[in-house]
């Protein structure tokens, strides 16, 4: 039995060069845009007080708990970038996910905070200055649109940005209700438009977070990455080279964005050599990075019945780790 590492170190130098960019660009998009939304936090919650505005005080709120989440999200993709050391061999990585999992969990405070607020509006009407209300809650859609046409474009698997993203754009909903409900209580004359919007956007926040907390969650169960079939991963490997004779126990899970792994035995026929094993090394790494973008992989190669049986690994299995 041998037990080749699919991941040279050239390749490997390039991927941690790739990871390193990535995060430091993810490092500089979150910086800005918590810097910009607690300029617009301080802007909202002053109008909000100089026009006696619940509204803009509520949206205010809104953006503090982002400015927060945002924070968080910058944070976590910093330390994400820190090099794996003795007792974390995988890295830092991770810290990405959970700052999306918490993210999304502060969503749903939110949204409960938001039905509260506009449900006890709607049965107490508050007075509203709705000239500063639209001007303020203008320059913040504005605000919001920047930070998310910046934040948008993420690697799909960096649920760190997709959490900051999530939080922009209830921010972003908050701003055009509260546009709306400004020239609605301005023009029509129409107090209830305000929570009634809110309750709205609420409901569209609460969607996008329990998606998010699916996502996340996921990656922290090491369930398989988003577009890859363990059935199909097993049958394509299987015909990757000529010598293979069976694939299983395999296993595919993510660290973080960009960063997937797996681990896998591959039986070759009886009689194989040396050069014969480097063959089929060689052909599964390529496969599994050209079509499931998987970068890092660990082969064991059984020359007979396989070793790991008591544990499971029987003809044809496949796991996500």
């Amino acid at each position: 039995m041998a037990h080749d590492h699919a991941h040279s170190h050239g390749h490997s130098h390039a991927h941690d060069h790739d990871h390193a960019h990535v995060a430091g660009s993810s490092e500089r998009k979150l910086l800005f845009a918590f810097v910009l939304t607690l300029v617009m936090l301080v802007a909202e919650a002053a109008g909000g007080i100089v026009s006696g505005s619940l509204a803009l005080l509520a949206d205010a709120g809104h953006m503090l708990v982002d400015a927060l989440a945002l924070l968080l999200a910058f944070l976590g993709a910093r330390f994400a970038a820190r090099p794996a050391d003795a007792r974390r061999t995988y890295g830092y990585g991770r810290i990405e996910v959970l700052a999306g999992f918490v993210n999304a969990l502060t969503q749903f405070a939110l949204v409960g905070f938001i039905v509260y607020e506009a449900l006890q509006r709607l049965f107490a009407p508050q007075p509203i200055l709705s000239g500063v209300m639209l001007v303020v809650a203008s320059l913040g859609l504005v605000a919001n649109v920047v930070v998310l046409r910046m934040l948008h474009g993420h690697d799909p698997d960096d649920v760190n940005i997709a959490g900051a993203s999530l939080h922009v754009l209830g921010d972003l909903l908050g701003s055009v209700a509260a546009v709306l409900a400004a020239l609605a209580v301005r023009w029509l004359d129409w107090n209830w438009a305000d929570p009634a919007l809110s309750i709205l956007v609420s409901l569209l926040i609460l969607r996008s977070a329990w998606s998010l907390v699916r996502r996340s969650g996921h990656i922290l169960l090491e369930g398989m990455p988003e577009g890859v079939d363990l059935a199909d991963v097993q049958r394509e490997l299987h015909t990757a080279d000529a010598g293979i004779v069976d694939i299983h126990h395999v296993h595919v899970w993510q660290v973080t964005a960009g960063s997937r792994m797996a681990t896998l035995h591959a039986e070759l026929a009886p009689g194989a050599e040396q050069a014969d094993q480097a063959r089929a090394l060689a052909a599964i790494k390529r496969m599994l990075s050209e079509r499931w973008r998987v970068d890092h992989a660990t082969v064991q190669f059984d020359h007979g019945p396989c070793p790991d049986e008591q544990e499971g690994c029987g003809k044809g299995e496949t796991h996500a780790h």
